[in-house]
């Protein structure tokens, strides 16, 4: 999801303890994603209650939020909205994608070959309306802040980044970086070893730091520069320019100045062209959100999680406990947060 520019980016490696104090406004959907993706069973199925409801992102949700605040991050988390209507064509593919991967996963299953059902589980997660109702009530629960963006989240959490109601993104895309966030962190809601795609290779997963102004400063470009150079490569909202990887983007963006002239030059064209740009320029933002953190109500996450959901009960406790305990690697308690 998102666009291709990664490449490109100058990325700092960062421990958790590095992000104490710090806002981290949290792209929802792109960390639901994630939970729903890489938290599943041997077989490639999510895990569930006993009623058969997907519970990977709750498991997500409590244990890694409860490390994240240990560490002394304040996280907030930033749900999409309203989809643009350039979205449309992108939205589409990703639900046919989603349902292929489901009959390939369950063909594979059937074969006997894990290995390939569980890749092809994992591109079958989808969020839906439970899942996203779900989420909501352990978070509110959990008592961290979230908020409905009007249109996409990572255009709201840029907002907040820029306003300086929240200091970093927690995303694993580049598009809150042409929505103008000044600063995303990576690898946030995930760690230990990640299973390369397709190869029997494990790596070491750490969160890590773009900054927008360095990246730009060490590129050499402006920010509307970069937003040039993911449209040539393509976005959510257009298709890229054919066969052209962000290297080559780059260059062409540097040769000619800005995408305008590049398709000029090449005469091309590429659809929504002015709308696309203005979509990341001057998105849809709101002011209607408060960021306020409060205890858990663990009486509530526990008869939601444990008697709603099969969670274990002492598990739940001990993660409820580790919340309760710090807000800040132990050096600071929660009191000092409200």
């Amino acid at each position: 999801m998102g666009t291709d520019i990664g490449d490109l980016l100058k990325k700092r490696p960062v421990e958790l303890s590095g992000l104490s104090s710090k806002v981290i406004a949290i792209d929802a959907y792109n960390t639901l994603y994630q939970f729903l993706s890489i938290i599943r069973q041997r077989d490639g199925t999510p895990l569930k209650d006993s009623n058969g409801n997907i519970t990977s992102h709750l498991s997500g949700i409590l244990y890694r939020m409860a490390s994240l605040m240990e560490a002394g991050i304040k996280p907030v988390f930033v749900f999409d909205g309203k989809p643009p209507a350039i979205k449309s064509r992108t939205i589409e593919k990703r639900a046919e994608v989603r349902e292929n991967a489901m009959i390939r996963s369950a063909e594979a299953r059937e074969k006997g070959l894990a290995e390939e059902a569980y890749k092809y589980a994992q591109a079958s997660s989808k969020v839906d309306a439970t899942i996203v109702g779900d989420s909501k009530k352990l978070l509110s629960g959990l008592g961290i802040p979230f908020m409905d963006a009007p249109s996409e989240g990572e255009a709201q959490a840029a907002y907040m980044v820029k306003k300086g109601d929240a200091d970093l993104i927690g995303s694993q895309d580049y598009d809150s970086l042409l929505f103008g966030a000044l600063s995303v962190v990576r690898n946030l809601t995930v760690s230990g070893k990640r299973k390369l795609p397709g190869k029997n290779i494990y790596v070491d997963v750490k969160p890590e730091v773009i900054d927008l102004e360095e990246s730009l400063s060490e590129l050499g470009i402006t920010h509307e520069q970069l937003i040039d150079i993911a449209l040539c490569v393509g976005t959510d909202y257009n298709k890229g320019l054919a066969n052209i990887g962000p290297k080559k983007a780059l260059k062409l963006v540097r040769e000619y100045g800005s995408i305008e002239k590049v398709l000029l030059a090449k005469e091309i064209e590429i659809t929504d062209l002015e709308s696309v740009k203005a979509f990341f320029t001057d998105p849809p933002v709101s002011d209607d959100y408060e960021l306020k953190w409060s205890k858990p109500k663990n009486e509530a996450v526990i008869e939601f999680l444990c008697e709603e959901h099969d969670f274990s009960n002492d598990r739940v406790i001990k993660a409820l406990e580790r919340l309760e305990a710090s807000a800040g690697g132990g050096q600071q308690t929660l009191d000092q947060w409200f």
